[in-house]
Protein backbone atom coordinates (compact mmCIF):
# COMPACT_ATOMS: atom_id res chain seq x y z
CA UNK A 1 0.00 0.00 0.00
CA UNK A 2 1.32 3.46 -0.94
CA UNK A 3 1.71 5.73 2.05
CA UNK A 4 1.99 9.49 1.47
CA UNK A 5 3.54 11.72 4.09
CA UNK A 6 2.24 15.17 4.90
CA UNK A 7 5.33 17.38 4.66
CA UNK A 8 3.53 20.54 5.80
CA UNK A 9 5.34 21.86 8.89
CA UNK A 10 3.39 22.01 12.13
CA UNK A 11 2.18 25.47 13.03
CA UNK A 12 4.06 26.79 16.08
CA UNK A 13 1.98 27.11 19.23
CA UNK A 14 3.08 30.72 19.64
CA UNK A 15 1.66 31.66 16.23
CA UNK A 16 -1.90 32.35 17.33
CA UNK A 17 -4.11 35.42 16.96
CA UNK A 18 -6.90 36.40 19.36
CA UNK A 19 -10.31 35.03 18.42
CA UNK A 20 -12.74 37.67 17.09
CA UNK A 21 -15.11 39.05 19.70
CA UNK A 22 -15.86 41.96 21.97
CA UNK A 23 -18.15 44.98 21.86
CA UNK A 24 -16.15 46.95 19.28
CA UNK A 25 -15.88 43.90 17.02
CA UNK A 26 -19.64 43.33 17.11
CA UNK A 27 -20.34 47.03 16.50
CA UNK A 28 -18.05 47.17 13.47
CA UNK A 29 -19.48 43.92 12.09
CA UNK A 30 -22.99 45.34 12.37
CA UNK A 31 -21.95 48.59 10.69
CA UNK A 32 -20.23 46.85 7.76
CA UNK A 33 -23.28 44.64 7.18
CA UNK A 34 -25.70 47.58 7.45
CA UNK A 35 -23.77 49.65 4.88
CA UNK A 36 -23.29 46.67 2.56
CA UNK A 37 -19.53 47.02 2.60
CA UNK A 38 -16.74 44.48 2.27
CA UNK A 39 -13.54 44.35 4.28
CA UNK A 40 -10.36 42.51 3.37
CA UNK A 41 -10.28 41.55 7.05
CA UNK A 42 -13.17 39.13 6.46
CA UNK A 43 -12.88 38.36 2.75
CA UNK A 44 -9.19 37.43 2.97
CA UNK A 45 -9.55 35.64 6.34
CA UNK A 46 -7.01 37.94 8.04
CA UNK A 47 -5.78 36.51 11.36
CA UNK A 48 -5.78 39.98 12.93
CA UNK A 49 -9.47 40.73 12.45
CA UNK A 50 -10.18 40.32 16.16
CA UNK A 51 -7.39 42.65 17.29
CA UNK A 52 -7.92 45.29 14.62
CA UNK A 53 -11.70 45.46 14.84
CA UNK A 54 -11.53 45.77 18.61
CA UNK A 55 -9.19 48.74 18.02
CA UNK A 56 -11.90 50.14 15.66
CA UNK A 57 -9.73 49.80 12.56
CA UNK A 58 -10.57 47.98 9.34
CA UNK A 59 -9.44 47.82 5.73
CA UNK A 60 -12.35 48.53 3.40
CA UNK A 61 -12.44 46.55 0.15
CA UNK A 62 -14.13 48.31 -2.75
CA UNK A 63 -15.25 47.10 -6.19
CA UNK A 64 -17.03 44.04 -4.76
CA UNK A 65 -15.64 40.92 -3.16
CA UNK A 66 -15.06 38.78 -6.28
CA UNK A 67 -11.57 38.89 -7.81
CA UNK A 68 -10.76 38.39 -11.50
CA UNK A 69 -7.43 36.69 -10.66
CA UNK A 70 -6.72 33.33 -9.04
CA UNK A 71 -3.69 33.87 -6.83
CA UNK A 72 -2.70 30.70 -5.01
CA UNK A 73 -2.43 32.31 -1.58
CA UNK A 74 -5.57 34.44 -1.38
CA UNK A 75 -8.89 33.56 0.27
CA UNK A 76 -10.89 36.24 -1.58
CA UNK A 77 -13.62 34.74 -3.79
CA UNK A 78 -12.70 34.29 -7.47
CA UNK A 79 -14.96 34.48 -10.49
CA UNK A 80 -16.99 36.87 -12.60
CA UNK A 81 -16.76 40.41 -11.18
CA UNK A 82 -19.71 42.26 -9.66
CA UNK A 83 -21.13 45.43 -11.25
CA UNK A 84 -19.40 48.61 -10.11
CA UNK A 85 -21.36 50.29 -7.33
CA UNK A 86 -20.86 54.04 -7.60
CA UNK A 87 -22.56 54.60 -4.24
CA UNK A 88 -19.86 52.55 -2.52
CA UNK A 89 -17.47 55.50 -1.94
CA UNK A 90 -20.22 57.36 -0.05
CA UNK A 91 -20.92 54.33 2.17
CA UNK A 92 -17.22 53.82 2.92
CA UNK A 93 -17.01 57.48 3.93
CA UNK A 94 -20.07 57.05 6.15
CA UNK A 95 -18.43 54.10 7.90
CA UNK A 96 -15.26 56.14 8.42
CA UNK A 97 -17.35 58.94 9.94
CA UNK A 98 -19.32 56.62 12.26
CA UNK A 99 -16.09 55.02 13.47
CA UNK A 100 -14.46 58.46 13.90
CA UNK A 101 -11.39 57.21 12.05
CA UNK A 102 -8.37 59.45 11.67
CA UNK A 103 -6.68 56.93 9.37
CA UNK A 104 -8.56 54.84 6.81
CA UNK A 105 -7.21 52.04 4.61
CA UNK A 106 -8.91 51.18 1.31
CA UNK A 107 -8.10 48.25 -0.97
CA UNK A 108 -9.87 46.32 -3.71
CA UNK A 109 -10.10 43.08 -5.58
CA UNK A 110 -8.38 42.91 -8.97
CA UNK A 111 -10.70 44.23 -11.68
CA UNK A 112 -8.99 43.18 -14.90
CA UNK A 113 -12.40 43.48 -16.60
CA UNK A 114 -12.15 47.27 -16.41
CA UNK A 115 -9.85 49.40 -18.54
CA UNK A 116 -8.72 51.43 -15.53
CA UNK A 117 -8.55 48.40 -13.22
CA UNK A 118 -10.86 50.18 -10.78
CA UNK A 119 -8.70 53.28 -10.36
CA UNK A 120 -11.71 55.60 -10.73
CA UNK A 121 -13.38 54.08 -7.65
CA UNK A 122 -10.21 54.53 -5.60
CA UNK A 123 -10.15 58.22 -6.54
CA UNK A 124 -13.85 58.67 -5.74
CA UNK A 125 -13.47 56.89 -2.40
CA UNK A 126 -10.50 59.01 -1.31
CA UNK A 127 -12.41 62.15 -2.21
CA UNK A 128 -15.60 60.97 -0.45
CA UNK A 129 -13.71 60.24 2.78
CA UNK A 130 -12.00 63.63 2.71
CA UNK A 131 -15.32 65.43 2.18
CA UNK A 132 -17.02 63.55 5.01
CA UNK A 133 -14.21 63.41 7.58
CA UNK A 134 -11.91 66.41 7.43
CA UNK A 135 -8.37 65.56 8.43
CA UNK A 136 -8.72 61.81 8.00
CA UNK A 137 -5.64 60.33 6.34
CA UNK A 138 -6.23 57.71 3.63
CA UNK A 139 -3.95 54.85 2.63
CA UNK A 140 -4.79 52.86 -0.49
CA UNK A 141 -3.60 49.34 -1.25
CA UNK A 142 -3.98 49.07 -5.02
CA UNK A 143 -3.64 46.25 -7.59
CA UNK A 144 -1.15 46.55 -10.44
CA UNK A 145 -3.78 47.94 -12.86
CA UNK A 146 -2.18 45.64 -15.48
CA UNK A 147 0.63 48.16 -15.75
CA UNK A 148 -1.54 51.14 -16.70
CA UNK A 149 0.25 54.37 -15.83
CA UNK A 150 -2.93 56.29 -16.59
CA UNK A 151 -4.77 54.29 -13.91
CA UNK A 152 -2.04 54.84 -11.33
CA UNK A 153 -1.93 58.50 -12.25
CA UNK A 154 -5.67 58.77 -11.61
CA UNK A 155 -5.27 57.37 -8.10
CA UNK A 156 -2.32 59.62 -7.36
CA UNK A 157 -4.28 62.66 -8.56
CA UNK A 158 -6.47 62.20 -5.46
CA UNK A 159 -3.34 62.46 -3.26
CA UNK A 160 -3.65 59.45 -0.96
CA UNK A 161 -1.54 59.80 2.16
CA UNK A 162 0.17 56.45 1.43
CA UNK A 163 0.22 54.43 -1.80
CA UNK A 164 0.62 50.71 -1.11
CA UNK A 165 1.11 47.96 -3.69
CA UNK A 166 2.35 44.56 -2.59
CA UNK A 167 5.02 42.59 -4.40
CA UNK A 168 3.86 39.63 -2.21
CA UNK A 169 6.75 37.24 -2.92
CA UNK A 170 10.09 36.77 -4.70
CA UNK A 171 10.27 36.70 -8.53
CA UNK A 172 11.00 32.96 -8.74
CA UNK A 173 7.67 32.11 -7.09
CA UNK A 174 5.41 34.48 -9.05
CA UNK A 175 3.93 31.82 -11.35
CA UNK A 176 2.73 29.77 -8.39
CA UNK A 177 1.81 32.60 -6.05
CA UNK A 178 0.67 35.57 -8.16
CA UNK A 179 -0.98 34.20 -11.27
CA UNK A 180 -1.45 37.02 -13.80
CA UNK A 181 1.03 39.35 -12.09
CA UNK A 182 4.61 40.25 -13.01
CA UNK A 183 7.32 41.27 -10.57
CA UNK A 184 8.84 43.94 -12.81
CA UNK A 185 5.40 45.42 -13.47
CA UNK A 186 4.76 45.80 -9.75
CA UNK A 187 8.09 47.58 -9.30
CA UNK A 188 7.30 49.85 -12.25
CA UNK A 189 3.91 50.77 -10.76
CA UNK A 190 5.49 51.70 -7.43
CA UNK A 191 8.12 53.79 -9.22
CA UNK A 192 5.49 55.57 -11.32
CA UNK A 193 3.42 56.40 -8.23
CA UNK A 194 6.48 58.05 -6.71
CA UNK A 195 7.17 59.88 -9.97
CA UNK A 196 3.61 61.28 -9.97
CA UNK A 197 3.76 62.53 -6.38
CA UNK A 198 7.30 62.35 -4.92
CA UNK A 199 6.08 63.64 -1.56
CA UNK A 200 3.66 60.73 -1.01
CA UNK A 201 5.15 57.67 0.74
CA UNK A 202 5.00 54.38 -1.14
CA UNK A 203 4.72 51.02 0.58
CA UNK A 204 4.99 47.34 -0.30
CA UNK A 205 4.90 43.99 1.45
CA UNK A 206 5.88 40.33 1.21
CA UNK A 207 4.59 37.07 2.63
CA UNK A 208 7.26 34.68 3.87
CA UNK A 209 7.18 30.92 4.18
CA UNK A 210 6.29 30.01 0.59
CA UNK A 211 9.71 28.58 -0.28
CA UNK A 212 11.74 31.74 -0.76
CA UNK A 213 15.34 31.99 0.44
CA UNK A 214 16.74 34.71 2.68
CA UNK A 215 18.93 35.92 -0.17
CA UNK A 216 15.87 36.28 -2.42
CA UNK A 217 14.00 38.27 0.22
CA UNK A 218 16.93 40.62 0.71
CA UNK A 219 17.16 41.14 -3.06
CA UNK A 220 13.47 42.10 -3.25
CA UNK A 221 14.03 44.53 -0.41
CA UNK A 222 16.96 46.07 -2.30
CA UNK A 223 14.84 46.26 -5.46
CA UNK A 224 12.07 48.06 -3.58
CA UNK A 225 14.50 50.61 -2.19
CA UNK A 226 15.97 51.09 -5.67
CA UNK A 227 12.43 52.04 -6.75
CA UNK A 228 12.13 54.54 -3.86
CA UNK A 229 9.68 52.53 -1.74
CA UNK A 230 9.53 54.03 1.76
CA UNK A 231 7.63 51.52 3.93
CA UNK A 232 7.94 47.74 4.05
CA UNK A 233 5.77 45.02 5.64
CA UNK A 234 6.86 41.41 6.11
CA UNK A 235 4.59 38.68 7.47
CA UNK A 236 4.16 34.92 7.64
CA UNK A 237 2.00 33.28 4.96
CA UNK A 238 -0.83 31.33 6.58
CA UNK A 239 -2.76 28.86 4.43
CA UNK A 240 -6.44 29.91 4.29
CA UNK A 241 -7.67 26.42 3.31
CA UNK A 242 -6.41 23.08 1.92
CA UNK A 243 -7.17 24.44 -1.57
CA UNK A 244 -4.50 27.10 -1.26
CA UNK A 245 -0.72 26.93 -1.48
CA UNK A 246 0.90 25.03 1.39
CA UNK A 247 3.13 26.63 3.97
CA UNK A 248 6.70 25.51 3.26
CA UNK A 249 8.21 27.01 6.39
CA UNK A 250 7.25 28.94 9.50
CA UNK A 251 9.74 31.77 9.82
CA UNK A 252 11.10 32.27 13.36
CA UNK A 253 10.38 35.54 15.08
CA UNK A 254 14.10 36.22 15.35
CA UNK A 255 14.39 36.10 11.56
CA UNK A 256 11.60 38.66 11.21
CA UNK A 257 13.48 40.87 13.68
CA UNK A 258 16.62 40.60 11.56
CA UNK A 259 14.72 41.54 8.39
CA UNK A 260 13.54 44.67 10.18
CA UNK A 261 17.12 45.58 11.03
CA UNK A 262 18.21 44.81 7.47
CA UNK A 263 15.42 46.95 6.01
CA UNK A 264 16.16 49.96 8.17
CA UNK A 265 19.80 49.60 7.19
CA UNK A 266 18.80 49.73 3.52
CA UNK A 267 17.01 53.02 4.07
CA UNK A 268 13.34 52.12 4.51
CA UNK A 269 11.85 54.74 6.78
CA UNK A 270 9.67 52.11 8.50
CA UNK A 271 9.66 48.30 8.52
CA UNK A 272 6.81 46.33 10.09
CA UNK A 273 8.10 42.75 10.34
CA UNK A 274 6.53 39.87 12.27
CA UNK A 275 4.60 36.61 11.86
CA UNK A 276 1.13 38.20 11.99
CA UNK A 277 2.00 41.40 10.12
CA UNK A 278 -0.23 42.15 7.14
CA UNK A 279 -0.31 45.06 4.67
CA UNK A 280 -2.44 47.36 6.79
CA UNK A 281 -1.36 46.12 10.23
CA UNK A 282 -0.54 49.18 12.36
CA UNK A 283 -0.78 51.21 9.15
CA UNK A 284 -1.24 54.57 10.87
CA UNK A 285 1.86 54.02 13.00
CA UNK A 286 3.98 53.02 10.00
CA UNK A 287 2.88 56.10 8.05
CA UNK A 288 4.24 58.35 10.80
Amino acid sequence: MLVTLDTTPQRPKWLRAPAPGGENYRELKTLVDKLRLHTVCESAACPNVGECWNRRTATFMILGNVCTRRCGFCAVQKGGPLPVDYDEPRRVAEAVAVLSLRYAVVTSVNRDDRKDGGAELFKLTIEAIRRRVAGCRVEVLVPDFQGSQAAMGLVMSAAPDVLNHNTETVPRLYRQVRLGARYERSLDMLAYAKKCRPEIPTKSGLMLGLGETRGEVLQVMRDLRAHDVDILTLGQYLRPSPKHLPVIRYVPREEFDQYRIDGLGMGFRHVESGPLVRSSYHAAESAG
